[in-house]
């Protein structure tokens, strides 16, 4: 059986694209034995992994109007403008419940990246890592200026996107030579250097952690060098690339429920045109997945 991993890129709330392409998986049966992800693509994994269909859907639009979920109002109370309690406690506990039992007894390898704020590094933290707080998660999604470091394990941890937003060299060196990954902006994309007042905030704002402040003047080379790779693995059928086929309508702190369900659908859409492809790759047919108590087969 062939090795196919499956990387997920973040982007706020862009990670509805991602999360309708998740749910086409699911609905397909199509489980692979190893995800990486960042931000907000670490995030929709898990309930990927959960084989929770229809949660991320659920989370990121029918609370999106709730000040607790992103908000000034949580920005200047919490120090944060995506409210993390909200989101990984209140939400997960309560009102959309996360099945942990289903999630820690997956055979499924699951990484999270984050970035280590004292040497600008990123880091991987692995399934058995991620505590009832899921602590982690929390991390890979604090973006800088928004969001307060997050403290776990003696380490200081920011958003996993600053210094790997699309993990596929950690998932090749993992072992896993073919990927499908999925991005959350459209072909042709290209990030741009910080510069004028934002560049001066960050190094004053972050001044004890020179690394990071590196790393996130660093991010767009990185990621535009990332995406030049994609593009090669992609040319050599080692990769599977599903991007939004259509112009981008949200952005990433978008709170209109309207367009972020046209972009779910369009993340399903463009994942059932990439069905055929991705059989392709993965040279057999897609593994039968219906429960997590009956036996499975996986990518």
């Amino acid at each position: 059986m062939n090795h196919v991993g499956l990387v997920l890129e973040g982007g706020g709330m862009r990670g509805l694209f991602t999360a309708g392409v998740l749910d086409f998986f699911l609905e397909k049966n199509m489980i692979f034995s190893y995800v990486i992800g960042v931000s907000a693509g670490a995030c929709n994994a898990a309930s990927y992994i959960s084989l929770q269909k229809g949660r991320n859907k659920i989370i990121n639009t029918a609370f999106v109007d709730d000040w607790r979920y992103m908000s000034l109002k949580s920005l200047i109370k919490s120090g944060s403008l995506f409210g993390m309690d909200f989101l990984f406690d209140e939400i997960p506990r309560r009102k959309a419940p996360f099945d942990y039992e289903t999630f820690y007894s997956s055979p499924v390898v699951f990484r999270i990246g984050v970035t280590d704020c004292l040497t600008g590094k990123p880091l991987y933290f692995d399934k058995n890592d991620l505590d009832e707080n899921l602590t982690v998660l929390r991390a890979s999604s604090s973006i800088p200026l928004v969001s307060p470091i997050i403290r776990f394990k003696g380490y200081s941890l920011l958003d996993g996107g600053i210094t790997d937003p699309m993990p596929v060299r950690r998932a090749m060196s993992d072992g896993y030579q073919k990927n499908v990954i999925v991005l959350t902006r459209n072909r042709g994309y290209q990030k741009e250097p910080v510069r004028g007042p934002l560049h001066l905030l960050l190094a004053r704002k972050y001044r004890k952690y020179p690394g990071l402040v590196q790393a996130i003047f660093d991010r767009y080379r990185i990621y535009n060098e990332t995406l030049e790779f994609i593009e090669e693995l992609e040319q050599k059928k080692q990769a599977v690339v599903i991007r939004p086929s259509k112009k981008l309508q949200v952005g990433r702190f978008e709170k209109n429920a309207e367009k972020l369900t046209a972009l779910y659908n369009q993340g399903y859409e463009d994942a059932a045109a990439a069905h055929d492809r991705i059989k392709t790759i993965v040279n057999q047919d897609m593994p039968s997945v219906s429960s997590p108590r009956r036996p499975f087969r996986r990518y």
